[in-house]
């Protein structure tokens, strides 16, 4: 029997130490656990993640499950992922989820796959593997390049404190500077960025102290500059002796677009004059993408660039949202030629997988990733495996609930790399 029993949403904390809804869904063949992260940076076309009337709470999304999801799904197969991913779209009935809340059904979505894999005895990678349409006996299993965040800037840095002068710092504008190592396993990766990390904390030892070598949310370290060319360097000189590195920046910048213009290192700049400081960091540095590099709605800004930098990947967030709707007119208007892919903004894992095979389709690069307020949920690991997906952003692996994504991806290897 593969029907559920029972459907249980409890609160637990992410790493931001703010609420978020972990389920517990129970079939004949076991417990199957998952939660839901949330995003510090948020695109306008997110799917709604529903706090309570403090803004902070989560228990309106967890009796949302338990009074009104759990209730209709009780006896229901797992192995109709599509069906009950619809049943719960149906309950809610908005277009961005904001009666039932993205944070109440993406969890029990989840689960629900997990129960499917368990199930059929496979692989959680597998099961999403043939729930994307792939023969697995045929399917050439691959591990995702890992984008690992060492630099952390924007939204995702707290507000340091100069412990001599007591000012504030205002920090980086573009949020994420990642390495891309490309060895050929992701073990080796991993010992790259980890000699990578170690030698930009010895040089940011040396050059502000211990005071500050905190972390941003992503487990990057959130140095006291604003120069994002210093930023460059820096990583330029801690993978001075590894091979195979190259660069991906996300930009973030509807956080710092303001009154038609990007406030960049405190500078007023146009579109133009903003693609050109990418282009002129392309030229630089070994960056091969550039997410979300100018707002979610200057779909001109997205054309131009995505002509401009070629062979460069253009990755979309803000623009398109992990929304079917907003990628086919981001092909439309040829705004980029990759996308990343959240599972919280779309809020199933129906329309996850959605969204990844359309941009498939278009011949575009699948990132996976992580939000900034994680859990220790390892999901998205085996999602970008049995998609087929060419990145994998979670964060970097100094912190718990970034490193048991690539813990996961470590086990998926094993196991490939037995057979």
């Amino acid at each position: 029997m593969n029907k559920i029993k029972s459907i249980v949403a409890r609160e637990i904390k992410d790493s931001r130490g703010k609420p978020t809804v972990e389920v517990e869904l129970e079939t004949d063949k076991g417990i199957f656990i998952a939660s839901v992260a949330s995003g510090a940076s948020t695109g306008e076309s997110e799917a709604l993640e529903l706090r309570d009337e403090d803004g902070k709470g989560v228990q309106t999304a967890i009796k949302n499950v338990n009074d009104i999801i759990a209730p209709k799904l009780k006896g229901m197969d797992v192995l109709g992922q599509q069906e009950i991913d619809r049943t719960m779209l149906e309950l809610d009935g908005t277009e961005n989820k904001s009666k039932l809340g993205a944070n109440a059904i993406l969890p029990v979505s989840m689960a629900v796959c997990r129960a499917g894999a368990g199930a059929k005895k496979i692989p959680l990678y597998k099961h999403i593997a043939e729930l994307a349409g792939f023969q697995i006996s045929n399917f050439k299993f691959q591990i995702p390049l890992a984008m690992f965040n060492i630099l952390n800037g924007g939204r995702h840095v707290p507000q340091q404190r100069d412990p001599v002068t007591g000012g504030t710092k205002n920090g980086l504008d573009i949020q994420e500077f990642m390495i891309v190592p490309s060895k050929k396993t992701i073990a080796e990766n991993l010992v790259v960025c980890n000699r990578i990390f170690n030698n930009l904390k010895a040089e940011m030892e040396k050059s502000f102290g211990a005071d500050y070598l905190g972390l941003g949310d992503e487990g990057g370290f959130a140095p006291p500059i604003s120069s994002t060319e210093r930023a460059l360097l820096m990583l330029r000189g801690a993978s001075a002796n590894e091979s195979d590195i190259k660069f991906a920046l996300d930009s973030a910048a509807s956080e710092f677009y303001q009154d038609g213009k990007y406030v960049v290192e405190k500078n007023e700049l146009t579109r133009l004059q903003l693609l050109d400081f990418y282009k002129n960091l392309a030229n630089e540095f070994p960056i091969i993408s550039f997410e979300d590099p100018f707002a979610e709605d200057d779909w001109e800004g997205f054309k131009e660039f995505t002509t401009e930098i070629s062979p460069r990947i253009v990755i979309a967030d803000d623009l398109t949202t992990t929304n079917i709707k907003q990628i086919k007119e981001a092909h439309n208007k040829s705004a980029c030629n990759g996308v990343l892919i959240k599972l919280n903004q779309i809020g199933s894992v129906s329309e996850t997988i959605d969204a990844i095979n359309m941009t498939k389709s278009f011949g575009w690069k699948v990132a996976v990733s992580h939000r900034s307020g994680e859990t220790m949920d390892n999901f998205i690991a085996d999602l970008a495996v049995g998609t087929g997906a060419d990145f994998l952003k979670a964060g970097s692996p100094a912190k718990p609930e970034r490193m048991v994504k690539y813990q996961r991806l470590l086990e998926i290897e094993q196991e490939l790399g037995k057979k």
